[in-house]
């Protein structure tokens, strides 16, 4: 079993490099139905369980469940709940034995002991800003001011998790077996050359 792990930085297309990648492979791909599993296990909707595990659980905000408004003591604890529960869906996913790529999640963290290849997608500002401007909705009207500051929030939540799952740093290059700044890259040759790599390193290992 061969299992491809990316994090990366919000903007950097890391997203978008793991889907090309597995594709390229015929790797299975586990990104939004990590969460579609977690809402199925614990009786959120998915739209509050994607807003509470991409802020990383640990910014409030009113929650409603079965109608009913619950203390800030009992959504802490439904937050905890959930990352427990994220952790557990991803063990599931590698327990299945098939060849995979996973998006984010401490993925590469949390299945340490399958040995995973890890990859750290990252980029300059201008290029982030520049592919969040190309995705973003027509009714999109942060300034770039505030979308530096919404990427700056994102990669800290991101690291604060990280640090409180598995007490490793988030985005340290010695933490991953490959980092890419995908900024000058057409993405497309891009995932074939990252593909071709992770592909000799697992063979490295066999």
């Amino acid at each position: 079993m061969r299992i491809i792990t990316v994090s990366r930085e919000f903007g950097s297309g890391g997203r978008e490099l793991g889907k090309r990648i597995a594709d390229i492979l015929g790797y299975d791909y586990y990104d939004s139905e990590i969460i579609s599993a977690v809402a199925q296990k614990s009786g959120f909707d998915e739209a509050y369980v994607e807003t509470t595990l991409d802020n990383h659980g640990w910014q409030d905000f009113p929650v409603t469940f079965g109608g009913t408004m619950h203390s800030s003591a009992y959504m802490q604890a439904s937050k905890i709940d959930l990352l427990v529960r994220q952790k557990k869906v991803i063990e599931e996913i590698a327990a299945l034995g098939k060849n995979c790529v996973i998006i984010g999640r401490n993925a590469d963290a949390i299945l340490k002991d399958f040995h995973p290849f890890s990859l750290f997608v990252c980029a300059d500002t201008e290029a982030k800003i520049r592919r969040c401007r190309a995705r973003a909705r027509e009714d999109e009207t942060l300034t770039d001011r505030e979308l530096r500051r919404k990427m700056k929030e994102i990669d800290k939540a991101r690291a604060r998790t990280r640090d409180f799952l598995t007490g490793s740093e988030w985005g340290k290059c010695g933490s991953y077996h490959l980092t890419v700044n995908t900024a000058e890259w057409d993405m497309k040759a891009l995932a074939a050359a990252v593909a071709a790599f992770a592909e000799r390193w697992f063979e490295s290992r066999e």
